[in-house]
């Protein structure tokens, strides 16, 4: 089984992008709240934030002059350029972001990402490293700047953050049942009790993680963070081939966190015994920029609940 891949990150925009951990292919959703509150986490704007100009539109590549070398200082610093009208961040939220990244030594221009093509969401929390005390609880349509002290391996560098988008955690990949009249794929069960699954292949695949029980099971529930164990074959929707599968090798162990986020939030709130068919499109699953080989795919997983552990 594929467990989760973390984010690859381009040594400039490395700083910003740990900011909360992984990528939206990479974790499945949680509640646990951090140990800092996401709007007491809000750096406060300073000299060398407000030393920096930004024009252009939130969403859009910004126009950023600065007047080379900034003295950044040794604390981070946010100002807002422009106040979103959309709702607040919360912490746990699954943020949607684009940003612009600069040496404050040079005034050279380091990163960019998330304008077009888009970035994968990423969790946000108080304790999330640049990105919490960049935005705080800032308001969807956000524009900011935040300076960020030099460290050991890097310069300082300025950032150009806007948030563009939000999901609440708790809905993040939860999977939902096929629309009426959708095309969806089918499954038939073999003698030796393995699945033959038919994709149509030529139909729009679900942007949701869209799930249909095939047989219900009357065992424990599964909770998340659970290990479990369970029979799985994998097809891709574009052409629906079986890449990996379980059956008639080992079933696959593992923690409902350890595998991409569609893929373990499907689990969960399921009996041992049950039989489910899943949809997982890219941003729950292997998203473009994830390293995995089924970067970009829909994917298409046959499942069946063998037995869990409780976490």
């Amino acid at each position: 089984m594929r467990v989760r891949p973390l984010a690859l990150l381009s040594i400039a925009a490395a700083s910003l992008i740990v900011l909360a951990g992984c990528s939206s292919s990479s974790t499945s959703t949680s509640t646990t709240s951090s140990a800092v509150d996401l709007c007491d986490a809000t750096a406060a704007s300073g000299a060398a934030s407000e030393a920096v100009s930004v024009t252009g539109d939130v969403g859009q590549a910004p126009t950023v002059t600065f007047t080379s070398p900034l003295d950044v200082g040794d604390t981070q610093e946010t100002t807002v350029v422009v106040a979103g009208t959309g709702a607040a961040l919360a912490d746990g939220d699954y943020l949607t972001y684009a940003y612009t990244a600069y040496d404050a030594d040079t005034g050279e221009q380091l990163d960019a990402g998330g304008y077009d093509p888009a970035l994968d969401p990423q969790a946000i929390t108080g304790s999330s490293v640049i990105l919490g005390p960049a935005l705080g609880c800032a308001t969807v349509g956000t524009r900011v700047v935040t300076t960020y002290p030099a460290t050991s391996s890097s310069s300082a560098v300025v950032f150009v953050i806007d948030v563009l988008a939000a999901v609440a955690g708790d809905e993040w990949c939860q999977p939902v049942s096929p629309a009426t009249g959708a095309a969806f794929p089918t499954v038939t069960w073999n003698d030796d009790g393995s699945p033959s699954v038919t994709v149509p292949t030529t139909e729009t695949a679900p942007t949701s993680v869209t799930e249909q029980v095939l047989t219900q099971g009357d065992g424990d529930t599964v909770a998340s963070g659970d290990s479990v164990t369970v029979n799985y074959q994998l097809a891709t929707w574009a052409d629906g081939t079986v890449v990996e599968t379980s059956w008639g090798s080992t079933a696959a162990t593992f923690a409902t966190t350890d595998v991409v986020a569609g893929f373990g939030n499907a689990l969960i709130g399921q009996q041992v015994g049950t039989s489910v068919l899943v949809v997982v499109p890219p941003d729950c699953g292997y998203s473009s920029t994830s390293t995995s080989d089924m970067a970009g795919q829909t994917l298409v997983f046959v499942i069946s609940i063998e037995s869990v552990t409780a976490s």
